[in-house]
């Protein structure tokens, strides 16, 4: 599962860093059903705009308040993130803490 604002993160990394290939093998597997992109729901911009204000001290972003919000809905545990710094900071409303993976 791909909430839908990390694939605009994920272009600009990928275009900083790799080629334009692997953007459209990264399309092509979201077309073949290897990964579902998840869309915010209408209350998911509520959640983003309480944890953007909550955690403005941190530097919390959109696209981050976006994943835990989305997390959230799902009722998900876990998540795979390169970035344990910000949401190590972040408490989830629906566990005591996120898995973040790889760990």
């Amino acid at each position: 599962m791909i909430p839908a604002p990390v694939l605009v993160e994920l272009d600009y990394l990928i275009h900083r860093s790799l080629h334009a290939g692997v953007l459209v093998a990264v399309l092509d597997d979201i077309e073949r059903g290897a990964y579902e992109v998840a869309n915010l729901a209408p209350l998911d911009y509520r959640r983003v705009k309480d944890l953007c204000d909550r955690y403005a001290d941190s530097d919390i972003g959109f696209v981050d308040a976006a994943v835990l919000a989305v997390v959230e809905r799902l009722d998900e545990p876990k998540l795979a993130t390169l970035d344990h710094g910000h949401f190590g900071v972040l408490r989830p409303r629906h566990v005591d803490a996120l898995r973040l993976l790889p760990e």
